[in-house]
């Protein structure tokens, strides 16, 4: 299983971005799949998930702002975040599974800051 996510950046608040992730060694189109993050001296934080019929659920913390979808043909899973936050200021990681805690990858840096 290998996950490999990109996408991240700094941006100013109220901006977006867009991260992807892109998955191999494992049956995607069949798996669901999940966004975690961890922010600087904190726990991993369940971001959202999505399952294979595209069913989506989102931690209260994000809803309404980000937005995940997958693209089984090009196995790719993806998380569009909008009116960021500086609070939303962490590593983000996809990982196979519900709620963060399957295998992930290495992870892609989100700065919002002024």
């Amino acid at each position: 299983v290998q996950l490999v996510e990109s996408g991240g950046g700094l941006v100013q608040p109220g901006g977006s971005l867009r991260l992807s992730c892109a998955a191999s060694g494992f049956t995607f189109s069949t798996s669901a799949m999940s966004w975690a993050r961890q922010a600087p001296g904190k726990g991993l934080e369940w971001v959202s998930n999505i399952y294979r019929d595209g069913s989506e659920y989102y931690a209260d913390s994000v809803k309404g702002r980000f937005t995940i979808s997958r693209d089984n043909a090009k196995n790719t899973v993806y998380l569009q975040m909008n009116s960021l936050k500086p609070e939303d200021t962490a590593v983000y990681y996809c990982a196979t599974g519900n709620w963060g805690t399957g295998v992930r990858g290495q992870g892609t840096q989100v700065t919002v800051s002024s």
